[in-house]
């Protein structure tokens, strides 16, 4: 096996520098690819000091599909990670991937979280959509051979989220198992709080309605399961209403911004579906374009 990691990063150098240095630790035959951009806060300066990358892509676009995909372009190795650049992996992250893709073409595994009161992890996630089996992967610590990548067409470039569970849709579409392992496990500490969440609902259920109208088509099912949820966040933003903890002129205009969201990502989602009507669905993906990377330093 020939593994590439690729990893995307904006702005997060000193976590990437110890992301880079486990993984020179015990990772070390890989092909490291940083896909960097832009950021500001001397990342490229650390990055070209170092002996241990192999190849530092500059872009100007700052979408994580965009710069999986550009490290997907100068990754040369017959399997290709994915990793956040603020995760480390664990001792036995390496083994979990050779396990995974002894039974399947992807693999996937934990991310555990150091919070102020212990230890959390997540669980592999499945569920049946239409007539397919969909089991999802965390995009910051995944594995695909690559052949199976490749006939994705890498990651759907018009989602600013959601980017790997659109891709989990389409690998199930094309009938590629994916393999979770507890071993590959990746690593991420917090502050006490967990972390912060995105507060753009608007973006979310665009990209939401997006991913399953081109999936999918406009079915029946898809207008339910996106309302479903948009209901359920209503009632709880509503909650928060009635308690005092949400103002309520902010809870019409997230509702404006979802019901807005849901009808862009919509129309533009049966856009895509009409424009590659191939398994891939990816009428955004690597081969739509040939001009992501600004720069390129390449030490191999």
């Amino acid at each position: 096996m020939e593994l590439s990691v690729v990893i995307p990063t904006l702005n997060g150098r000193d976590h990437l520098a110890a992301g880079l240095d486990t993984l020179a630790a015990l990772v070390p035959d890989a092909e490291i690819v940083v896909v960097n951009g832009p950021s500001t806060d001397g990342t490229t300066g650390m990055v070209r000091d170092r002996d241990d990358v192999d190849v530092l892509v500059e872009v100007s676009t700052r979408t994580e599909n965009v710069a999986r995909n550009a490290g997907l372009e100068a990754a040369t190795g017959d399997v290709v990670a994915f990793l956040r650049y603020d995760l480390v992996v664990e001792s036995s992250w390496l083994d979990g991937l050779r396990d995974g893709l002894a039974d399947a073409p992807v693999v996937t595994g934990p991310t555990h979280r150091t919070l102020g009161g212990g230890m959390t992890t997540e669980e592999s996630e499945r569920r049946t959509v239409g007539s397919r089996e969909v089991t999802y992967f965390n995009g910051g610590n995944v594995a695909f051979r690559r052949r199976v990548v490749d006939a994705l067409d890498g990651f759907d470039e018009y989602l600013e989220t959601g980017g790997d569970r659109d891709a989990a849709h389409r690998l199930a579409a094309l009938d590629y198992d994916v393999a979770w392992r507890p071993g590959m496990g990746v690593r991420r500490e917090y502050s006490a709080d967990g972390g912060v969440a995105t507060d753009d609902r608007g973006a979310e259920f665009r990209a939401l309605a997006y991913r399953l109208v081109k999936n999918y088509g406009v079915r029946p099912a898809v207008a339910t399961g996106t309302t479903r949820r948009a209901v359920r966040d209503a009632v709880s933003a509503g909650r928060d209403v009635l308690r005092g903890d949400l103002d309520p002129t902010e809870w019409f205009a997230t509702g404006r911004a979802v019901v807005g969201g849901v009808a862009r990502g919509a129309a533009d989602g049966l856009i895509a579906r009409v424009k590659d009507r191939s398994p891939a669905r990816n009428p955004h993906g690597v081969s739509d374009r040939s001009d992501r990377a600004v720069a390129r330093y390449d030490w191999r």
